[in-house]
């Protein structure tokens, strides 16, 4: 269990002050549930429907509407290819470097703050109805802003 994983890591580690998760929808069950519960024990969750390369999409300015994992993947791929001239590789360890050189990250993060809002006016009120969709742009956002506030 995600949570209950979460939550003993940070009783072990009390300088975790702030508990987040992060994971896709892809093939996940009780996606909601497990985003819903995370809540609700005080975690914080940086979710993407249906995969993290939606949310890497809007560092190249779209967050195109992908109904599954594998054409989220390969029209990523694409892009990638197509902007920064190399071949997409999931496990790729630099991979926020490059969306950072050849993207736009505050712009990422509007898109991704813009769909939401869509999804919402929309009456999709669970993440799994938030396609495409992501918050891990707030687990960035909150990063910048303790690094910028540490500078």
């Amino acid at each position: 269990n995600l949570v209950e994983e979460a939550l003993e890591i940070a009783s072990v580690h009390p300088q975790y002050g702030e508990v987040w998760i992060v994971f896709d929808r892809d093939q996940v069950p009780d996606f909601d549930n497990i985003i819903s519960e995370a809540i609700d024990s005080g975690i914080h969750v940086g979710w993407t429907n249906p995969c993290i390369e939606e949310w890497f999409h809007a560092y190249f300015g779209s967050m195109p509407a992908n109904n599954d994992s594998v054409a989220c993947c390969d029209n990523f791929a694409r892009a990638f290819r197509r902007i920064v001239k190399q071949k997409y590789e999931r496990s790729d360890a630099k991979i926020y470097e490059k969306l950072n050189r050849y993207g736009d990250e505050a712009k990422a993060i509007q898109i991704a703050e813009l769909k939401l809002r869509k999804h919402e006016e929309n009456g999709a009120d669970k993440p799994s109805q938030k396609c495409p969709g992501t918050t891990v742009h707030q687990l960035v956002a909150e990063i910048k802003t303790k690094i910028t506030h540490e500078e």
